[in-house]
């Protein structure tokens, strides 16, 4: 990575690969993406399929905030996905049906597993659900295979859990509407599809078993054959579970030739989801009869390369941040500053629910530790890019005033654009002052019930907090003051008096807290 710094370990960064079992609700799917995007993890791709009925998504980020959106996505396509109403081509066991975790750069496979099988915990435990640990994160060999934890689909998982067989690692031994998940760690796996002549389904499942690795086919290769009635055709779908052992090329001259056997062509394949650089050359676009493939959105490493990089006060050093604060420049400011000093409460939190969760003689907290921790986390990176977008708001006030304003129009325009400049300029500082008032209790909380060794640390997150909502209140304050619609800004005022005086309330609780437990 450009800028590493010698002897530096890289960030963590891995993928979190969620499928669903819904591929032609578009409300549906957009609010399960909507979910997937947190502070810290970025949904770099969705794909729906309707015949397949599936939509298909790739998170990247650092361990903490992928699992936060793994979570979040599983939980709304939980509340709208009924598995009993459900149809669709592709094999499915469940609403949020495979939660795969793949590691990209700075984990180890070891690590991934590791945080998969955790993942798989919390999932059962938050949602009342049986999950399942399948590939690399699998406790059993037999669960290792993905088609064996699937097997039967929905309905069959079901009448076995009920019968007492085929019991899922984690949660609840019955199935209910949101079905069951998989939640794994594997390598990169490619998602190949080949679009085949005629509407013979046993045919097309007779090319997939000859293919694939389970019947003696190609080593590393998953396939299934069905038809697709709608494009009056069959395919044969294929996992690719290690390219460096059989690729693209490989995979697509073995269907070609079962398929040619038959009396069947090639009319066409697909990448579903993202492939690695190594895995695909330029001249297999058209070796391959690929349709729809867009590298710039599909190869992995370069939505690598995009989102694994930080930017903006994120990528700064403290050092770094400190001399742009000191510069000239009116950008970073009082705004910025309260916002890192939101995050660095955020963190205390985390901090001291981490030092909390299974240490013994904290029982009675863990469970109340793990609900706040993934709350701090996603204030944590919030505050962060509240930072930032308190510079570009500023930056927005400033490049107004410099529009021109030589006709009675331009200096309309320009005066409209100011007002909404200093709207926004008031808005960021604002939603800071409100997210700390929202930790701070839970600051309190921490101070008042967590590792007792760790109570300056939970009451420091209070000071941090309180610091962050008088910070950004003031710069409210600065910002309304130069509105000329009087109703905006005296609303604005009466918010932050609000939030000034909930402010002082859970300080003072927070240090009542943390003298009880040091005196």
């Amino acid at each position: 990575m450009s800028g590493q710094e010698p002897g530096r370990a890289e960030e963590p960064l891995l993928a979190v690969v969620p499928n669903f079992s819904e591929g032609r609700r578009e409300d549906v799917m957009d609010a399960i993406c909507a979910a997937l995007e947190v502070p810290g993890a970025h949904l770099v791709y969705r794909q729906a399929d309707p015949e397949h009925n599936r939509l298909d998504t790739t998170v990247i980020g650092g361990p903490d905030a992928v699992r936060r959106s793994a979570l979040r996505g599983a939980a709304k396509a939980i509340e709208l996905i009924d598995m009993d109403e459900q149809r669709g081509s592709h094999p499915r066991m469940g609403a949020a049906d495979v939660i795969p975790f793949v590691p990209l750069r700075g984990i180890t496979m070891d690590e991934c597993v590791a945080l998969a099988r955790d993942f798989a915990r919390e999932l059962a435990e938050t949602l009342s659900i049986p999950v399942y640990c399948y590939d690399r994160a699998a406790f059993t060999e037999e669960r290792r295979s993905l088609a064996e934890v699937r097997k039967g689909e929905y309905e069959g998982l079901k009448a076995d859990v009920a019968r007492g067989e085929r019991l899922p690692d984690f949660g609840p031994h019955e199935i209910g509407k949101a079905g069951a998940t998989a939640v794994g760690a594997r390598k990169p796996l490619i998602a190949f599809n080949m679009y085949l002549s005629g509407e013979d389904e046993q045919a097309a499942k007779g090319i997939a078993r000859a293919v694939r690795e389970s019947s003696d086919g190609l080593p590393a290769l998953r396939a299934i054959g069905f038809a697709v009635p709608e494009r009056r055709c069959v395919t044969v779908s294929m996992n690719l579970v290690d390219h460096e052992v059989t690729g693209l090329r490989a995979a697509f001259d073995a269907v070609r030739a079962e398929a040619e056997r038959r009396g069947m062509q090639v009319l066409e394949s697909e990448i579903v989801g993202l492939v690695p650089q190594a895995a695909i050359a330029d001249d297999d676009i058209v070796y391959l009869r690929l349709e729809g493939f867009d590298a710039d959105a599909q190869i992995l490493e370069r939505l690598v390369s995009a989102e694994g990089g930080a930017s903006g006060i994120r990528a700064q050093t403290v050092e770094g941040f400190l001399e742009a604060l000191a510069s000239d420049s009116p950008t970073p400011g009082g705004g910025a500053v309260a916002a890192v000093a939101g995050a660095t409460g955020a963190a205390l939190v985390a901090m001291v629910c981490r030092l909390t969760i299974d240490k013994k003689g904290y029982e009675d907290a863990w469970g109340r530790c793990r609900a706040i921790l993934p709350e701090a986390e996603d204030a944590r990176g919030a505050f962060v890019e509240l930072a930032d977008r308190d510079a570009t708001a500023f930056d927005e006030v400033m490049a107004a005033f410099k529009l021109p304003k030589e006709t009675d129009d331009e200096k309309a325009a320009r005066s409209a654009a100011v007002q909404r400049g200093y709207e926004t300029a008031a808005a960021v500082p604002l939603e800071i002052a409100q997210r700390a008032v929202a930790l701070m209790r839970f600051a309190r909380e921490m101070t008042e019930i967590g590792n007792v060794h760790a109570a300056s640390d939970g009451a420091s997150a209070a000071q941090m907090l309180s610091a962050a909502t008088r910070c950004a209140i003031l710069n409210v304050e600065i910002n309304a003051a130069s509105l000329k619609d009087e109703s905006k800004a005296a609303a604005l005022r009466t918010e932050v008096d609000a939030l000034r005086e909930r402010a002082a309330e859970l300080l003072d609780a927070a240090d009542g807290a943390f003298a009880a437990r040091v005196h």
